[in-house]
């Protein structure tokens, strides 16, 4: 392990209590183990290891990210995303292959949604021309996905642009359309009776929809998401 990772881990398990531990567990249940930090005890690890470490490259902080996600804790993972979010500036088109992986694993809202809204989002956001087609494409690619995850963060990805008054509309609409044809299609194929509302992709649409009502009236896609 990192000298940086092995900081963190001992710090989170440090702030850990054995009752938030058993909390989150009885949540989320036991695909991953937990150690009970608080958020905020998250939050100020990874910021007090980024001063300890200040010179962290572009290559370091992706290495230790994944050093980070490889053990199924709940709180290192989510100090990878916290990490991510905070080096977001550095980061470039090549590191969306590393976040779906992270994405794939995922299986929470907890983690994937921060980094679809504050790592994906603020990425391809952040890249030039060239980049931002590329990355396009990899959304494209990601709402056609079987994997409910990736669509999902296909999805949310826009959110903050919108929220800012930028963000392209039509793509959105475009993936939102290929995102749910395919829960339709499983509907379909299951032919029993399911709760939409639990369904991340139909969630994701009618997050974005409801956050757009208050921030873009304008933008409009009629769509049944229940």
């Amino acid at each position: 392990m990192s000298d940086a990772g092995d900081f963190i881990d001992a710090s989170l398990q440090r702030e850990g209590s054995w009752f938030r531990a058993e909390d989150l567990r009885s949540r989320w249940g036991s695909g991953l183990q937990y150690y009970g930090a608080s958020v905020g005890a998250v939050r100020g690890t990874v910021r007090d290891a980024l001063r300890r470490h200040r010179g962290l490259t572009h290559d370091d902080i992706t290495a230790l990210s994944s050093e980070l996600w490889s053990v199924p804790v709940y709180e290192r993972r989510l100090s990878a995303v916290v990490l991510l979010q905070s080096k977001v500036s550095t980061l470039d088109n090549a590191d969306l292959t590393r976040v779906e992986g992270f994405l794939r694993t995922a299986g929470l809202r907890e983690l994937a949604d921060p980094l679809a809204v504050d790592v994906v989002g603020p990425l391809v956001s952040g890249l030039d021309l060239l980049g931002r087609v590329r990355a396009d494409s990899v959304l494209d690619r990601w709402a056609r996905e079987e994997d409910v995850w990736l669509r999902r963060a296909a999805l949310l990805a826009p959110l903050r642009a919108f929220r800012g008054g930028g963000g392209d509309w039509g793509a959105f609409v475009r993936r939102a359309r290929q995102a749910l044809a395919l829960s339709f299609q499983h509907d379909r194929e299951n032919s029993s009776e399911q709760d939409h509302e639990s369904d991340p992709v139909r969630e994701a649409v009618a997050l974005v929809l409801d956050d757009v009502a208050k921030y873009r009236p304008e933008l409009e896609f009629r769509v049944d998401v229940t």
